[in-house]
């Protein structure tokens, strides 16, 4: 062999090069980190001190428009006691007039009399009621001292009114200046109190942008991704499907989306299964992709204990009345559930177990079995007596793209943020490869609670996040009121959204949410963010699945792989 000490070096300098560049690729990704997590805590420290500044600015405004409402109230019965007395006075100066006129009529015949004193005089004298006469004359003299007396105390009643009148007025002259300053500054502290809260909202975007460029890098670091997904994927239901959340949904709103249905996630995919039949697989293919295993032959021979119609034969009465696959799918994958339900049955045959006809266990129907479909009753008839040695042979309908026996069910093994497009699932079309639960059940046509939709508003999304902090770091008081806000279908005593964000306000709660950044990982959900607030994926999952409104769900057993769109 020839020494060649040109190539060696120039390998030498590539290599140098290439390890220089993935030194300088790592070190500006630690600087970026560094830089971004030193940014993040300043624009925090900042939102920290003005969410302080803003409560304090509240609380003054409360006590400023207590204040005003104190100041308007004493104003208005100022008001009042002056229209009070403008109407004492009215009607004094009316009653007055009245009295004036009649004692005027009295004084007149008074003076009158008074002019006939002589008469009098000789009237005295040549009466023959002297008595009376003076009784009369004294009666005459005091009726014109009383109206003396009352046209005094009316004058005195009009002159005080119209004193107080004018206290009342001047005190009201007074107030109405510090009404007009407090009002000012009332709206001038809205108006700073309205600022503060725009700019911390730009904070919290700001912090929000960063942390998804900070998890951006984690990303490439861990090898976690960003799920992204094409608008052509279908659920059953056009509301709950992608393609309806970013057509027909309001701005701004969100959806929470599920990798599969009602799932285990273990063993076979029964729409994957479908899909690789129709990709080319055999039966056995299909069973090794999901299994690990080939079938073997086995005496199956004999009965079987069943629920609700006693002991029937094993494969040509049980077996045939199996209703887990629609008989009008691919032959290879009919082949491969009916080994997977033989498999499964086999542990209760053999075990003289009585096995149950619905899903807990597997679907039976009597009225399949006197009259089984040709294509299904074929593939029990063909791998008959064929099972998978040392499994359960669980399987389930979509399993999100993974299964936590085999991995990614993609067509390159492979998952990433493309993986959807690649599952077998999406080939064999299943309806719950990527769906927005929001139905009681699996029917599209069961309960939904009132709502046609599963899309969530800001301030509903905000909610989630508000009870997932409060589960996790409330005390049991602050729990224990967490429910579904929907209590037409749940009952109980919920707190209201803003309730519940005034006590998730000292845990880092917000009010409404704008923006979402999801990582994803081998098969799971690691944690979302939510307006920087960053929840893992179970304890999202737990608290979506207690606080979200109606029949909204995450309906994955044991495991979280969801993805939130913002539209």
């Amino acid at each position: 062999m020839i020494f060649n000490y040109k190539k060696v070096m120039a390998l030498i300098a590539f290599f140098s090069v290439f390890f220089i560049f993935l030194f300088i690729t790592a070190s500006l990704q630690a600087d970026d980190l560094s830089n971004i997590a030193a940014q993040i805590s300043k624009l925090s420290q900042a939102l920290e001190s003005s969410k302080k500044n803003t409560q304090k600015n509240e609380q003054d405004l409360v006590s400023i428009n207590n204040q005003l409402e104190e100041l308007k109230t004493a104003v208005l019965q100022i008001e009042i006691d002056i229209s009070k007395k403008e109407k004492d006075i009215n009607a004094g100066e009316i009653k007055l007039i009245k009295q004036k006129e009649k004692i005027d009529n009295r004084i007149l015949s008074f003076y009158k009399q008074k002019g006939r004193s002589r008469d009098l005089l000789l009237e005295f004298f040549t009466s023959p009621d002297i008595t009376g006469f003076i009784k009369y004359y004294s009666y005459q003299q005091n009726l014109i001292n009383e109206d003396k007396s009352e046209i005094i105390r009316g004058a005195l009643l009009i002159s005080d009114l119209e004193s107080k009148k004018k206290e009342l007025e001047k005190e009201k002259e007074t107030l109405v200046p510090i009404k007009e300053e407090i009002v000012k500054q009332s709206q001038n502290l809205s108006l700073e109190i309205a600022k503060s809260k725009q700019y911390e909202d730009g904070l919290k975007k700001e912090i929000a942008s960063l942390s998804a460029r900070q998890q951006e890098i984690i990303n490439q670091r861990s090898g976690g991704f960003t799920v992204n997904i094409g608008d052509s994927e279908l659920a059953d239901d056009y509301n709950a499907s992608v393609k309806g959340f970013r057509e027909a949904a309001p701005n701004g709103h969100f959806a929470v989306f599920s990798f599969g249905a009602y799932t285990h996630r273990k063993g076979m995919s029964q729409y994957g299964a479908r899909g690789r039949a129709q990709s080319g697989q055999s039966y056995k293919q299909i069973l090794a992709s999901y299994y690990g295993l080939e079938p073997v032959s086995k005496d199956t021979s004999g009965s079987i204990k069943v629920k609700e119609h006693a002991e029937i034969d094993f494969e040509t009465t049980y077996l045939y009345g199996i209703s887990e696959m629609p008989s009008s799918w691919h032959k290879e994958a009919l082949k491969a559930q009916a080994i997977a339900s033989r498999t499964y049955a086999l542990r209760f045959k053999s075990a003289n177990l009585e096995i149950c006809i619905t899903e807990k266990c597997q679907v039976f129907r009597k009225s399949k079995s006197d009259n089984p479909p040709e294509a299904w009753k074929n593939a029990v008839d063909e791998t008959r007596g064929e099972v998978l040695e040392n499994t359960v042979a669980f399987y389930s309908s979509s399993s999100g793209g993974f299964t936590t026996t085999s991995g990614w069910d993609t067509t390159d093994k492979n998952g990433g943020s493309d993986f959807i497009s690649k599952t077998f699932e999406k080939i064999g079309g299943s309806p719950w490869l990527y769906k927005a639960w929001y139905t009681q059940g699996y029917s599209i046509n069961s309960d939904k609670c009132s709502r046609n939709n599963p899309w969530l508003s800001p301030v509903e999304m905000a909610d989630i996040v508000n009870a997932a902090l409060v589960l996790l770091k409330g005390s049991a008081s602050e729990i224990e009121r967490i429910s579904p806000v929907t209590t037409a279908c749940y009952s109980g005593n919920p707190y209201s959204h803003s309730e519940l964000y005034e006590i998730a306000k000292k845990y880092e709660g917000i009010e409404t949410a704008d923006s979402v950044f999801v990582q994803q990982d081998n098969g799971i959900t690691k944690f979302v963010t939510i307006n920087g607030v960053s929840i893992n994926g179970p304890d999202f999952k737990k608290a979506f699945n207690l606080r979200a409104p109606g029949r909204l769900s995450i309906p994955q057993r044991g495991y979280t792989f969801i993805n939130i769109e913002k539209k």
